[in-house]
């Protein structure tokens, strides 16, 4: 089933990613980015925005994983197409 990979999985999360975008644009110096037209950027600024939400959303999940270990069960696995990890 093909799925626009313009919206997010869950769209409740919509809001908090916005959030999230909007701090770490922030951080790197791009204040307003809410009204900024995004055109007016480089590749490389709105790259840098994404990449870092990137790292933040993995980094985040790593940590949930590392506290609860069986809260990455095989639904979450199966619905991202990928194979369950082994446990040693």
């Amino acid at each position: 089933m093909a799925r626009n990979s313009n919206q997010p999985v869950n769209p409740i999360a919509s809001a908090a990613l916005d959030k999230m975008k909007f701090e770490v644009a922030g951080e790197l110096g791009l204040q307003d980015y809410a009204q900024i037209d995004k055109g007016q950027l480089t590749s490389r600024q709105n790259g840098y925005v994404g990449g870092n939400m990137t790292k933040k959303m993995v980094r985040m999940a790593q940590d949930i994983m590392a506290q609860n270990p069986q809260a990455v069960d095989q639904a979450a696995f199966n619905q991202a197409g990928l194979e369950t990890p082994q446990t040693r």
